[in-house]
C-alpha cells in the first residue's frame, strides 16, 4: 500500500509518499504526478517512510526526476535510492 499526500503552496505541489512504491501503486503515483503537472504546477516528491521501491517505481522516479521535479527522502536507504535514480534521470 502507498499513501500519497499532496500539499500545494502557491504554484508548487509536493507529493509525500509513505509505504510501498510497487505494483499498482506505481500507476497511482503516475496519475497523481500527471494531474499536478497538467495543472501547470511545479512538482516535488518527498519519500517519507517508504519501505520498498520496485523496478517500475524506480523507473517512474527517474522519469519524474528528468521532468525537473525535486525528489527528497528520509532515511539512508531511501536517500541512496534517490541518488541512484537521479543518476539514471540525467
Amino acid at each position: 500500500m502507498l499513501k500519497i499526500t499532496a500539499h500545494t503552496q502557491g504554484s508548487i505541489t509536493t507529493l509525500e509518499l509513505e509505504g510501498r512504491l510497487a505494483g499498482p501503486w506505481v500507476a497511482e503515483l503516475r496519475d497523481c504526478w500527471q494531474r499536478a503537472v497538467a495543472g501547470e504546477e511545479e512538482v516535488g516528491l518527498v519519500l517519507k517512510q517508504v519501505t520498498f521501491i520496485d523496478g517500475a517505481g524506480e523507473k517512474l522516479l527517474a522519469e519524474i526526476c528528468r521532468s525537473g521535479a525535486e525528489i527528497a527522502g528520509e532515511g539512508c536507504m531511501t536517500k541512496a535510492i534517490i541518488e541512484r535514480v537521479k543518476q539514471v534521470g540525467k
